[in-house]
């Protein structure tokens, strides 16, 4: 696929998405928000994707929405151009209101090589987990500009708990990189030359993982943070059926007693 503002390519098992709008700090366009969905839903139709990577080109990850083009944008002034922008930004960006990284069952990893604000924040926090170069910097800065986060105001409280994303919500600070490591915003913090040899490792590590069983493990947890305990089990109790009846699985039982490396074949 031909992209303007995203670079996109598939190393192995793993989609890397660069954001490329380095001159602008890789600020998201409409253009950039739309190239993004593109690309996450294809490496979620791609079998050979078993994990997907985004990062930030030059010295920064995202600096969030570029003001100018989503929100002041001269030359939108038809009537049709303004209502698609209304439901563009109600719509939490993307149609339907929820972004494909928090619908999808395929691991993401932000490699954060710089600043995460505003929504470049929300872009990192919805990524199922993130590795940050010690030069990363995280905020959630909307209420500067009169505005309120987007999906950080539901994954933030899970991750870092409610008193922590109260603090950072209401007083828009940016913190560190080791800060967000202590509070559980980050899963690892590495050196800054190291950050995509870091990503990669880890995300070959999950790659070679039964890719059946990664998708319904990381539906679970999704489910397992809104479910009521008997409701989740049902659903437990069928996922892991489904489980066992999958030739992975008897790959990796007879991996197990042959003592060799199981090869998964997402069947």
């Amino acid at each position: 696929m031909n992209f303007k503002e995203i670079i996109y390519n598939v190393q192995d098992s793993t989609a890397v998405i660069t954001l490329n709008r380095p001159e602008r700090m890789n600020a998201l366009t409409m253009v950039t928000h739309d190239e993004l969905e593109q690309a996450i839903n294809e490496a979620n139709k791609d079998d050979n994707v078993r994990v997907l990577v985004v990062t930030g080109a030059g010295p920064g990850f995202c600096s969030g929405d570029d003001v100018q083009d989503v929100f002041l944008n001269p030359e939108e002034t038809s009537m049709k151009s303004r209502e698609a922008r209304l439901e563009f930004l109600q719509g939490g960006h993307l149609p339907g209101g929820a972004h494909p990284f928090l619908e999808i069952n395929k691991p993401s990893i932000a490699a954060v090589n710089g600043a995460a604000v505003g929504y470049g924040c929300d872009l990192a926090l919805m990524c199922s987990m993130r590795i940050a170069s010690e030069k990363a910097r995280f905020g959630e800065v909307f209420l500067r500009v009169g505005l309120i986060p987007d999906e950080a105001l539901i994954v933030l409280p899970k991750l870092v708990g409610t008193a922590k994303a109260y603090e950072m919500i209401l007083t828009t600070d940016i913190i560190k990189a080791e800060d967000a490591e202590k509070i559980g915003l980050v899963n690892k913090v590495v050196p800054h030359e190291q950050l995509m040899d870091a990503t990669m490792e880890l995300a070959a590590k999950i790659a070679g993982k039964p890719p059946i069983s990664v998708r319904l493990a990381m539906e679970g947890i999704r489910r397992g943070l809104n479910w009521k305990m008997k409701e989740f089990m049902e659903w437990q109790s069928q996922a892991f059926t489904f489980c066992m009846e999958t030739e992975d699985h008897r790959e990796g039982s007879k991996a197990f007693l042959e003592k060799r490396q199981p090869v998964f074949k997402g069947k």
